[in-house]
């Protein structure tokens, strides 16, 4: 039976992407390849339990949700992680995946959500991005871009103009929460008329990012 290193599985309100504010289970998987400056989960690097598929989706049952994500750390990291997903969709959840852009998601299952985290220059990590997987978005998919002043703000609107993001599917602004204020990302937002979804991180808000929430 595959198995998959677990730091957390829980139950709490997405706090980011298009399905913001919506009753979610979150199974958190161990590891991660990249070190954003400004990580918010650096606790999922390391630490965690082994558990198979089933126990895995044993316990995602018990919260009886409609809505699954599967994060990390990276969870593509972990091979099982594709064997984890398509479990998930057969079960009959509706099943987000949120990566970190580095690694290839042409093997992820189609009717996974693929919310893709696009690393700016003030993230440390923006020469790990992996832009073969930009033509591989549908609709169903999600671009996010967490900016942290205003030269990630021009760095993504140019990546946007370069590779026609535009109509592809949903690109996220979020401010780096503690670091670009809020109301500034809004101004430039509009005064440019970029085509963009801007969130706050809810979990930030509601719970200063406790693991569990």
């Amino acid at each position: 039976m595959p198995q998959l290193r677990i730091n957390e599985i829980f139950f709490s309100l997405q706090g980011e992407t298009s399905r913001i504010g919506l009753p979610t289970v979150f199974i958190r998987l161990t590891g991660c390849p990249l070190r954003r400056t400004y990580c918010d989960t650096s606790y999922a690097f390391t630490g965690g339990q082994n558990m198979s598929v089933a126990e895995i989706l044993r316990q995602t049952t018990e919260y009886t949700p409609r809505y699954v994500t599967v994060t990390g750390g990276e969870p593509l990291a972990q091979k099982n992680c594709l064997t984890l997903l398509n479990a998930l969709c057969d079960a009959g959840y509706d099943v987000s995946l949120e990566t970190g852009g580095a690694l290839d998601i042409g093997e992820v299952d189609k009717r996974v959500m693929r919310v893709l985290d696009i690393k700016t220059p003030a993230s440390g990590e923006a020469e790990k991005n992996h832009w073969e997987n930009l033509p591989l978005l549908t609709q169903q998919d999600e671009i996010k871009f967490i900016l942290c002043d205003e030269h990630d703000y021009q760095w993504a609107k140019q990546v946007m103009q370069q590779h026609h993001l535009t109509g592809k599917c949903a690109v996220l602004f979020s401010p780096a929460h503690g670091t670009l204020n809020p109301t500034q990302l809004a101004e430039w937002i509009l005064r440019d008329r970029l085509q963009v979804r801007m969130l706050l991180q809810l979990h930030k808000l509601l719970w200063n990012n406790a693991p569990g929430h």
